[in-house]
C-alpha cells in the first residue's frame, strides 16, 4: 500500500518550517561577477572543512561557479535582511559593487567578497552534483573571515517574509 503524496500546499508549508540561514554566495568567471541570495547551506566535512550549498540549475551564479570553481558566502547581520531582496535577480557591478554594496576580489579564489559581511568563507568547489533542479556545490573552505566588532546572529530565513523552498510556484 502506497501513501499519497502530500498537497503542494503541505509540502511547502513543511520544508518552510526548515531553519535555514541567509547568505549571499558571490560568484565570478573571468570579469563577470555575481552574488545572488541563498537560503540553502551546509556543513558536510570536518576533514577537510566541507560547505555546501543549493543552487538552482538554470542560474548566472550556477554557470559563474562551473566555469571558475570557486564561490563565496556572505553571512549578514540579522538585523539587515532587506539586502538579501537586491539580490533575487542577477546583480548588477558597477566598479568594485554589486547592486550598490562594496565587494572586494577573494584573496584565494578572486570571488566576490562582500565588505558588509559578518562573516564570509571562500570555497573552491569540490565536487557538485545535479538533483533536478538544483545542483548542490560542496566547496572546501580555503579562507574566510569575521567582523569582530560583530556578536549578533546571522541572518536566517525567518528573520524575514521570504520562502524559498517546496515545490515550485510562480516566481521560482
Amino acid at each position: 500500500m502506497t501513501a499519497a503524496r502530500p498537497s503542494d500546499e503541505l509540502i511547502n508549508q513543511l520544508t518552510w518550517k526548515i531553519p535555514n540561514a541567509l547568505a549571499l554566495v558571490g560568484s565570478r568567471s573571468g570579469d563577470e561577477w555575481n552574488a545572488m541570495t541563498t537560503s540553502w547551506i551546509t556543513q558536510v566535512s570536518m576533514e577537510p572543512v566541507l560547505v555546501g550549498i543549493g543552487v538552482d540549475n538554470s542560474s548566472i551564479t550556477h554557470r559563474l561557479i562551473s566555469e571558475h570553481g570557486a564561490f563565496s558566502i556572505n553571512m549578514w547581520s540579522a538585523s539587515d535582511t532587506r539586502t538579501f531582496v537586491k539580490f533575487s535577480k542577477p546583480a548588477r557591478k558597477e566598479g568594485l559593487t554589486l547592486n550598490g554594496r562594496a565587494v572586494r576580489e577573494g584573496a584565494s579564489t578572486g570571488v566576490p567578497i562582500f565588505e558588509e559581511a559578518v562573516a564570509w568563507m571562500e570555497l573552491t568547489v569540490h565536487s557538485a552534483t545535479d538533483y533536478g533542479t538544483h545542483t548542490f556545490f560542496v566547496g572546501e573552505v580555503v579562507d574566510g573571515g569575521l567582523d569582530p566588532d560583530y556578536e549578533g546572529p546571522v541572518a536566517a530565513m525567518s528573520d524575514t517574509r521570504m520562502k524559498y523552498g517546496g515545490v515550485r510556484r510562480g516566481g521560482h
